[in-house]
């Protein structure tokens, strides 16, 4: 099995004086205090809800960057659960790994998730272009007929899906909206769209088109905010404007390169996942980077 000495695979059951509570597809959160988490990210990279044996190089660093960008960009629009994203700020870590974990961490308020996933689309592709072409429909939600595979849609529409660590499944918004209560629905529905407006729009500035993304909302003490990541490679589809055409796959700046890949494969989509080649790792972790420069104008702290 392939595996770079520079990739962090995390999951340790104490990291210094924290304890794991909980280790998802790419980040581990350990707690910190009552009111407090850390959130420490990985290079694990998973497609089809399935962790690849090899991670990514640099992945974490790149997703704690670009999240923490969008968490300040977005601070007017939605409050969001960031404190810090300095290893000195996080009591407890040990100091003998400083160089492992700087630029993966953040030390966040502890928030309770919403059990929804709150995916915002512009574009169709993915998932909703196999409903799309079945139904006329994503998530259920009518859509007018002749829109080619890719092509954009007439306005953003939310789709959003269950919150599983295995496999995520599509929601309609009534059944989304019957999951959390309607006031907390019509407030994410709100936020989640705001969010996507403002993200499409700097993204333009930057040659990017944004297809689809994918938001987490928690409560702080009563308060809806944003929390998780934002508007990053994993969770979003960005597609290099110049290149864009309706009709095809297009290039991209996200894991669709590995999901393009596995495609060819003859493989299940179920555990374990295939090994992946050192030249497509080099390839992920490239693009990765490519986009973290693009959008924060520099390298990720610790690469």
């Amino acid at each position: 099995m392939i595996q770079s000495q520079s990739v962090y695979r995390g999951r340790h059951d104490r990291l210094g004086e924290l304890e794991l509570v909980h280790a998802g597809k790419v980040r581990d959160v350990y707690r910190v205090d009552d009111a407090h988490l850390a959130f420490v990210t990985s290079d694990r990279i998973s497609a089809f809800d399935v962790i690849m044996p090899q991670g990514v190089p640099n992945k974490g660093r790149v997703l704690t960057a670009i999240a923490a960008h969008w968490f300040e960009r977005t601070r007017d629009l939605v409050a969001n659960h960031l404190v810090s994203t300095r290893f000195e700020d996080i009591p407890g870590l040990p100091a003998e790994r400083e160089d492992e974990l700087r630029g993966r961490v953040m030390l966040v308020r502890a928030c309770q998730p919403t059990t929804v996933e709150w995916v915002v689309r512009g574009y169709v592709a993915g998932s909703g272009w196999k409903e799309y072409t079945r139904a006329g429909t994503i998530c259920g939600i009518p859509l007018p007929a002749g829109i080619p595979f890719c092509g954009r849609l007439p306005e953003p529409i939310l789709t959003p899906t269950t919150k599983d660590d295995l496999h995520d499944l599509p929601l309609s918004p009534g059944a989304a909206a019957e999951r959390v209560g309607a006031e907390t629905f019509e407030a994410a529905r709100a936020m989640a769209l705001a969010l996507f407006a403002r993200g499409t729009a700097e993204l333009a500035d930057k040659g990017i088109l944004l297809a689809d993304t994918k938001f987490e909302f928690g409560f702080d003490q009563g308060k809806l905010v944003l929390i998780d990541e934002a508007l990053t490679p994993d969770s979003s589809r960005f597609w290099p404007a110049e290149h864009y055409a309706t009709g095809r796959n297009q290039p991209s700046y996200d894991k669709q390169i590995l999901r393009d890949h596995l495609e060819t494969l003859d493989w299940n989509k179920e555990a374990p996942g295939p090994d992946l080649a050192p030249a497509l790792i080099e390839r992920i972790s490239a693009r990765y980077l490519e986009l973290a420069e693009l959008l924060t104008g520099r390298r990720p702290e610790g690469v």
